[in-house]
């Protein structure tokens, strides 16, 4: 029987970071009932750069007033289920995700979850082999943050 070695615990939200977009500091919901990640984006457009297609898109931080306009290589153009049942066409990239001390390529699609709490959901595709969640807890990979007990926002 071979060892593995024991999965990273996260807790029900983090800070994560998408450092090939310029993003940094990104407070995230973890959601093992979504399969894709999700990012807050207004796509912009498409265009192709050395025969690959990519996307330009818009990520607002309305608090801070700051529009981050990010380009990465677009993988698909997917039907997904949001929470409210609804089957979306949605733009899927990949580009690296780093959780705590942890960077990984991951797919993730492009919503509008202006009306959300977090403009990033982590979904069971990025978490799958890698972590373990602690429903119970927030910020155990959050570097910087105290961890939190309980679901207090």
């Amino acid at each position: 029987m071979s060892e593995t070695k024991p999965l990273a615990i996260v807790g029900w939200r983090e800070i994560v970071h998408l450092p090939q977009l310029g993003l940094a500091n990104i407070p995230a919901k973890i959601d093992t009932g979504a399969r894709t990640s999700s990012l807050h984006g207004s796509v912009i457009e498409e265009f192709e750069r050395e025969g690959q297609k990519y996307i330009r898109f818009a990520v607002d931080f309305p608090q801070q007033k700051v529009r981050q306009l990010c380009e990465a290589v677009h993988v698909d153009m997917r039907g997904i289920t949001s929470s409210n049942g609804e089957t979306q066409r949605r733009y899927v990239i990949k580009t690296p995700l780093k959780i705590g001390s942890l960077s990984f390529r991951a797919e993730i699609s492009l919503a509008d979850r202006s009306d959300m709490k977090f403009p990033m959901l982590i979904g069971r595709s990025s978490l799958r082999r890698r972590f373990v969640v602690d429903s119970g807890h927030s910020w155990l990979q959050s570097p910087g943050r105290d961890p939190v007990k309980g679901h207090k926002t």
